[in-house]
């Protein structure tokens, strides 16, 4: 019997949040559109063809939108796969985290 494994959408947005120019990029869009020539001049030292690269990997995980207004595409960032992801695993971990250090805390003041 074989088993037959998939890539769930976290598993995407994570391997997209793998590569520091990927992570580069959706810093660059995080206050605005930028057409993907404003991108590659933000990256002069990776050529055009690779920053789309990229972008295909950041659309495959949803976390950038893309749309093309005549011969300019805009990409725009898409912020609720990382919500989900700090949702599901960063949330739940900091505030375990923080109740662990409130009572170290309580713990050391009683001394």
């Amino acid at each position: 019997m074989s088993s037959v494994i998939t890539e769930t959408s976290e598993d995407l947005i994570f391997k997209a949040l793998a590569a520091p120019v990927r992570r580069a990029i959706l810093d660059a869009l995080k206050d605005n559109p930028q057409t993907t020539t404003e991108l590659c001049a933000r990256f002069p030292h990776i050529d055009r063809t690779t920053v789309m690269q990229h972008l295909k990997v950041l659309e495959s995980a949803d976390l950038v939108i893309a749309h093309k207004v005549g011969r300019v595409r805009w990409n725009h960032l898409n912020a609720l796969p990382i919500k989900a992801i700090h949702d599901r695993w960063i949330g739940p971990h900091a505030a375990a985290a923080v109740s662990m250090l409130s009572a170290l805390k309580a713990d050391m003041e009683r001394g």
